[in-house]
């Protein structure tokens, strides 16, 4: 696979899996499926992203950081800007290691450079809206309208990935009638990682997921993108549906 986040990918799967295994009070069966990750990892992304998950469950603090290095070790030879956004997570991870077994210098460093990447995202895109709505090119999408997910509430931002499947599972779950659309987008003012993801299942932002509150120009549209199967998108409105957590808007 290359560096792009892929749902489909059978590693990625292994550890959605493992986390499935931790939200239902099973951390065994859940190091079981890290573990077995590892082992299956071929490339780059998949070593980082499995070492990350295998970390986390080490008791031992040195077994801890020497994985937690290991995940940093295959995402520094990755010269990609969503491996680069869970950088912050992985060298603070690595920093309270440090802390717990009294190094502070090391500690001190990791901690710097765990700040020096809190940044603003460095994305240059191409970025993708997904939606039903039927919108030309120069029209711009603007905040303030309603959830996809939670219809009582009005969004603050407009959100927007630099994947094409993201956007087009977005367009899949919009709400409306039509059909499904994928809009070529250039943000007109700042944007940041969505929050709703970012440090949320995976380290940093691999969904290449973000938000602003300025409007974004619709400059073309995606014909070419991963559709869903009836049964997927069963199975994501379940998850909405299910989803109880707060929309952090």
């Amino acid at each position: 696979m290359d560096n792009q986040f892929d749902p489909n990918n059978k590693i990625i799967q292994l550890l959605l899996r493992g986390m499935g295994m931790e939200d239902s009070g099973n951390p065994e069966e859940a190091r079981l499926l890290f573990d077995e990750a590892w082992n299956e990892a071929t490339a780059d992304f998949e070593k980082f992203i499995a070492a990350y998950y295998v970390a986390r469950h080490q008791r031992n603090i040195s077994e801890r950081l020497k994985w937690f290095e290991t995940a940093l070790r295959f995402a520094l030879k990755m010269n990609d800007v969503a491996v680069k956004s869970a950088f912050p997570s992985l060298y603070l991870n690595i920093a309270k290691c440090y802390e717990v077994l009294s190094d502070s210098e090391k500690a001190k460093k990791n901690y710097e450079l765990s700040n020096s990447y809190q940044d603003t995202p460095s994305d240059q895109g191409p970025f993708y809206h997904g939606t039903k709505a039927d919108l030309q090119v120069g029209d711009l999408l603007t905040a303030k309208e309603e959830s996809n997910y939670r219809p009582e509430l009005k969004m603050n931002h407009i959100y927007f990935t630099a994947l094409v499947n993201g956007a087009g599972l977005a367009a899949s779950l919009a709400k409306g009638y039509g059909r499904e659309r994928i809009y070529i987008v250039e943000p007109t003012g700042e944007f940041e990682n969505d929050p709703n993801v970012t440090d949320k299942k995976f380290p940093g932002n691999l969904t290449r997921s973000y938000r602003s509150q300025a409007p974004l120009k619709i400059v073309g549209e995606a014909t070419e993108w991963l559709r869903r199967t009836p049964e997927e998108l069963r199975v994501w409105h379940e998850k909405l549906a299910n989803n109880t957590g707060e929309i952090i808007n």
